[in-house]
């Protein structure tokens, strides 16, 4: 396996080693979603790579090998020597719904071979836990990972593509196959977990309106405190962890509040019944997360040629670290090596078990980490 990697800055592209590679079998591509749209853009990749699978994402901050950047555009380029890739794509306002839209993707997919899908989400329009759960539904024995794109810290909209056909609402996969591919995946927060276990009480999907049959908006903002009054930006800073019903937890963090109805709107479903404790930010064990996460994604076996690294992170990591968000990227670069390649985004959600083998979560404020090689 070959990879190189190219960046934007400044209206400029710069490329790194082996980047006259014309052909590569896939192209992932992380940027800014105005730095995407202008001349010199993603259209610089797709004039430049006509030949290959160019899968784009717009983001809350990109991460390269060696920094994370804003309003950049970073495309890494994959050429496979033994494995293969598929792409397909579905858009959510051609269906019912999150789950079916993540649900027919899935079944575009042929089994036999698969050994990771790759999923990038528009970060608005669609229910990131519906699509998890059509995901999971309807694949079982892989890793499935990726991210919900993002707009900075907007939230207004965001944009997905698959080679030309970038759009609102797009879902797109990447399926990779063949029996010397070895892939890893882990996921971590790193949050501290502060105040009583409580029970939600009241919630449909993502919309929270009750917990312990108290208005939810209320508790949350005597708990906050006086960063109540920056609702909803300052929830990034304290967001919740759901107990699972197998006993495993989950982040979510706040997209948005609802005064006139008195409710939360959360990145990811907040089922009735559901256990929950607030958490706050503790910038060393945030960085020490992305380490595990890189520890949970190691492949154990040795592998030839290059080592793909896909890290994706959430905004809200990247805004409580502000100047210091590199710690959390040299974290992981720790454990990953030298020889590994790094490419990823800071994200509206995060897909990934949280360890290779488990079934994928919706996770919010978690750094993510796949790796890919061959044998």
């Amino acid at each position: 396996m070959k990879i190189f990697q190219i960046t934007r800055d400044n209206s400029q592209w710069s490329s790194g080693s082996d980047s006259d590679s014309k052909n590569p079998d896939l192209i992932l591509c992380f940027g800014n979603k105005e730095q995407l749209k202008q001349s010199n853009g993603y259209d610089y990749i797709l004039k430049t790579y006509p030949k290959s699978a160019i899968v784009v994402a717009s983001t809350s901050g990109e991460i390269n090998n060696d920094a994370v950047a804003d309003d950049t555009i970073v495309a890494t380029g994959i050429t496979f020597e033994h494995s293969g890739i598929i792409t397909h794509k579905v858009n959510v306002k051609e269906h019912a719904d999150s789950y079916q839209a993540g649900k027919s993707l899935v079944e575009k997919f042929n089994k036999d071979g698969l050994r990771l899908l790759f999923v990038l989400s528009d970060g608005q329009l669609v229910n990131g836990g519906d699509l998890v759960n059509g995901l999971n539904d309807s694949v079982s024995t892989i890793p499935v990972v990726g991210g919900l794109a993002g707009d900075g810290a907007n939230f207004q909209s965001t944009v997905v593509g698959l080679n030309d056909d970038i759009d609102e609402g797009n879902i797109v996969a990447v399926g990779f196959y063949g029996e010397k591919l070895r892939v890893g995946a882990g996921s971590k927060g790193g949050w501290d977990k502060f105040g009583p276990m409580r029970t939600i009480t009241k919630s449909t999907k993502n919309i929270l309106f009750e917990i312990d049959g108290e208005n939810a908006l209320d508790l949350y903002k005597k708990y906050l405190g006086e960063y109540a009054d920056k609702l909803p930006g300052s929830a990034l800073l304290f967001p919740i962890a759901i107990q699972e019903a197998d006993g495993t937890e989950v982040v979510r963090t706040i997209l948005s509040v609802d005064i006139v109805n008195n409710s939360m709107t959360f990145a990811g479903n907040i089922p009735e019944g559901s256990k929950v404790r607030l958490m706050k930010a503790n910038l060393d064990n945030l960085a020490a997360a992305a380490s595990d996460a890189a520890t949970f994604s190691a492949i154990d076996e040795p592998t030839e040629g290059d080592k793909l690294a896909i890290l994706i992170s959430c905004v809200g990591r990247k805004l409580i670290f502000g100047n210091r968000i590199d710690e959390e990227l040299d974290a992981a670069r720790e454990v990953l090596g030298d020889k590994a390649l790094i490419t990823g985004f800071y994200s509206y959600g995060e897909i990934a078990p949280f360890s290779t083998f488990m079934k994928c979560e919706l996770h919010n404020q978690t750094m993510t980490i796949t790796t890919i090689s061959e044998l």
